[in-house]
């Protein structure tokens, strides 16, 4: 399953806007802020979609049948691109459990590279929720070598994939590893640049989170 979230209109069709365009883009901290908000809305999206039962609360004046989440989920990210979009989802799951990883590209002198895990952080992962956030989806090399790594920690009973800008590309490599992933995309672009960066995209998002960077 793949859903767009631009394609229903809504405010975060704004949010989208601004972390593309590259005078908004100036400001790191508008650019964090709306990275969070929208994983704030793939987990309210996501929310509608899960398991739910019902529990009795004492409020002052009686008590109230109230429903309650079943179960909450592990929330993985991808360093540190990833850190904003799985703080806007840890504001809704704000009892989840939490997995890292360090991925990143090593660049070649051909141009070419290979994804690079050089950390990873897990709780067991046997019949859990997983939820993981990566920013751009592009080739979708980074993302399946990390899904590759984290399954070492058990078998979910359940993985989302949440992602700002997806590409199509990296959609098929993902759904072609994992079939059973289901992927929360801001919205989808078309193309890779020779690089196998997305276009339009919206750039690096860990360089407008937090900076640029040395690239090895």
């Amino acid at each position: 399953m793949v859903i767009n979230l631009s394609e229903h209109y809504s405010i975060l069709c704004d949010w989208l806007a601004e972390i593309r365009d590259v005078e908004v883009q100036k400001d790191p901290l508008r650019f964090r802020h709306n990275m969070e908000r929208i994983g704030e809305i793939a987990a309210y999206e996501i929310s509608r979609h899960l398991a739910f039962s019902e529990k009795n609360i004492q409020t002052p004046l009686g008590t109230a049948k109230c429903k309650i989440l079943t179960k909450q989920p592990v929330l993985a990210t991808i360093l540190r691109a990833g850190i904003p979009l799985h703080t806007g989802l840890n504001r809704f799951f704000d009892h989840a459990g939490h997995a890292f990883a360090g991925a990143f590209r090593e660049h070649r002198p051909d141009g070419s590279f290979e994804i690079n895990l050089g950390y990873l952080s897990c709780p067991p992962l046997d019949e859990s929720h997983l939820i993981l956030a990566d920013p751009m989806l592009a080739t979708g090399a980074s993302l399946v070598k990390t899904l590759d790594h984290l399954l070492k920690y058990g078998r979910p009973n359940r993985i989302d994939v949440v992602s700002v800008i997806a590409a199509t590309d990296g959609i098929r490599k993902v759904q072609d590893a994992y079939p059973e992933v289901s992927i929360w995309a801001g919205d989808i672009d078309r193309k890779l640049n020779e690089k196998g960066y997305i276009i339009p995209g919206l750039g690096d998002a860990g360089d407008l989170a937090y900076g640029s960077k040395k690239q090895q």
